[in-house]
């Protein structure tokens, strides 16, 4: 049996599964202030009556990262940047920053030593500002460690007892401002979220659940609960991530399709092409920061079935915000849901106090409560349908999406929308009927994001750069590298490397039996000629494990 648990903005789902069969559900209300709280009453709740013995499997999809960022609850962090000639910091929109001398070049040369004095006077002002968590990233350090490693240790050594984060660690990709932003909020919440691992754990413990516990990352692949506390940013976005799971999970394969997630709070929305969910190109953006994280490519819209409905000057406005629970659930005022029950479209919550709800709109508006419910609900489809063209725009500018046209020989258009979450059984097909496309809104779509979260397989990239002139290579995703000799390395001969590399990694990180299913998704090689010979190659090759579903999973 398999259990998945996704914190939602409103309530938080869990589901067991077993084989392709949802064998039980839970639900409770998400209490922001403790999640992890939230997350255990699920537990208990869904494996009251089942032997846990026979738990084979935990996958947690939660919201913990994405709060305390949009809610300024991370820790202080100094950022300490060694940007060489030809950038600004100030540019980035990183904030505060202490800027070091010192360079390294692209190819891993360092061109500019680093002054000793300069960063013990970071180290004072670090002192002084009372901070105790440090990010250190320079630019091209992920080709050469030696500026991000020396300046870590004087650093250290001059703070005792600070936890100092280096660039090439966390990310090696190329892009700086990315890389020192992933960098800045690794050490912002890696304190904080490693309790929450070591707190859900010991609570597993307790409740003598001794299967492995997974969290879902941002692209919708699953890493071990113990190994995520080296890399918390990944856990961000795995709420939409689990929604695009759940709809993989209860659709048929290789689809086309636009994912509307519509919970409580947000409508989330993604694309599927052919079975394979469009990823962001360069990585996720985390409020103002543009990060390396690799996330799929979703918006989210502040609108759902608990948005707040008012009436401003005769003109009728529904969310952003929430004000609680719909009236009829015994919150404090109109909300989508209320409408819904009016008009015969759910069956949540009390009829009579949803009937006063949508008279309270109606009053305001000059129409009976009837009329009033379908104005607001025209106005959450008139919302999510301009949201989806929108993002139809946006989409357009992703690699992916433009080879995907390219291969299919046709322009994408919302063919199929997919509904899932708490809201979407009733106005999935509003939407899909306006946008002229098929409505499809599978069985437990409710509970979709969780049995998304339960079957979901881990996911892995490796990013692989050889420099056969200089002897030497590095993986981005570990900050590690080594010597080559081979000055005639073929791009097969590099992707091998990248294979063997990707499966120690994936050893590493506990999911070794998922290695054999990693694709070749980049590969390049240049040619540096000295004279009228060839002197090296620069050889790149990108290999990942893909977001999948586990062979165990038949769909529903």
């Amino acid at each position: 049996m398999l259990i998945g648990i996704d914190v939602g903005g409103t309530t938080t789902d869990a589901v067991v599964v077993d084989g392709n069969a949802v064998v039980k559900t839970a639900y409770v209300p998400t209490d922001h202030d403790n999640l992890l709280n939230c997350m255990l009453m699920a537990l208990d709740e869904l494996v009251r009556g089942i032997d846990t013995k026979k738990i084979e499997r935990v996958v947690l999809s939660t919201t913990l990262i994405t709060n305390m960022i949009a809610e300024g609850k991370t820790d202080p962090v100094a950022l300490v940047l060694i940007p060489g000639p030809g950038t600004n910091p100030k540019d980035y929109a990183l904030g505060e920053s202490i800027v070091l001398d010192g360079a390294i070049d692209f190819r891993g040369k360092e061109i500019d030593a680093l002054r000793e004095p300069q960063i013990k006077e970071a180290a004072s002002k670090i002192r002084a500002q009372g901070k105790s968590r440090v990010a250190v990233v320079g630019k091209f350090c992920q080709r050469n460690h030696s500026h991000e490693l020396k300046a870590g240790e004087i650093l250290a050594s001059a703070l005792p007892g600070s936890r100092i984060e280096l660039g090439h660690r966390v990310s090696g990709q190329l892009n700086f401002p990315r890389r020192a932003a992933t960098t800045l909020l690794t050490a912002a919440t890696k304190d904080r979220y490693a309790q929450f691992a070591a707190d859900m754990a010991r609570a597993l413990k307790e409740r003598r659940i001794s299967a492995p516990v997974y969290i879902l990352k941002a692209d919708g692949g699953t890493l071990p609960l113990d190994k995520s506390v080296e890399m918390p940013v990944e856990t961000i976005f795995s709420g939409p991530a689990a929604s695009i799971m759940g709809v993989m999970a209860l659709t048929e394969p290789s689809q086309t399709s636009v994912v509307v997630d519509i919970g409580g709070t947000t409508t989330d929305l993604a694309l599927i092409l052919s079975g394979k969910p469009l990823l962001s190109a360069k990585g996720a953006r985390v409020g103002s920061l543009l990060t390396h994280v690799r996330a799929f490519a979703v918006k989210s819209v502040a609108i759902g079935g608990d948005s707040a409905v008012t009436v401003n000057g005769g003109s009728l406005a529904v969310g952003p915000h929430r004000d609680g629970s719909p009236l009829c659930m015994g919150g404090r005022g109109p909300t989508p849901t209320d409408a819904l029950r009016v008009l015969g479209m759910s069956k949540i919550g009390d009829a009579v106090l949803a009937e006063r709800a949508m008279q309270m709109v109606a009053d305001m508006l000059g129409c009976n409560s009837k009329q009033a419910a379908q104005k607001v609900v025209d106005a959450v489809v008139d919302k999510i349908v301009l949201e989806v063209n929108e993002m139809f725009q946006e989409w357009e500018q992703e690699p992916a999406y433009r080879i995907w046209e390219i291969m299919s020989k046709e322009a994408i258009s919302a063919q199929n929308v997919v509904g899932v979450g708490g809201g979407a059984p009733p106005l999935v097909p509003l939407v899909a009927a306006r946008l002229g496309a098929t409505a499809v809104v599978p069985k437990y779509a409710p509970v979709a994001n969780a049995i998304g979260a339960a079957v979901a397989r881990p996911t892995l990239t490796l990013n692989l750069h050889i420099d056969t002139e200089k002897g030497e290579y590095n993986v981005a995703e570990e900050g590690i590298s080594g010597r080559v000799t081979d000055r005639k390395m073929t791009p097969d001969d590099a992707e091998r490397m990248a294979r063997r590399l990707l499966a120690e990694r994936a050893a590493r990180l506990g999911i070794s039996e998922y290695a054999s299913e990693a694709e070749v998704t980049y590969s390049e090689v240049f040619n540096m000629i000295r004279g009228w010979s060839t002197a090296g190659r620069l050889l790149d090759v990108r290999m990942e494990i893909p977001a999948g579903l586990l062979a165990s999973w038949g769909r529903c």
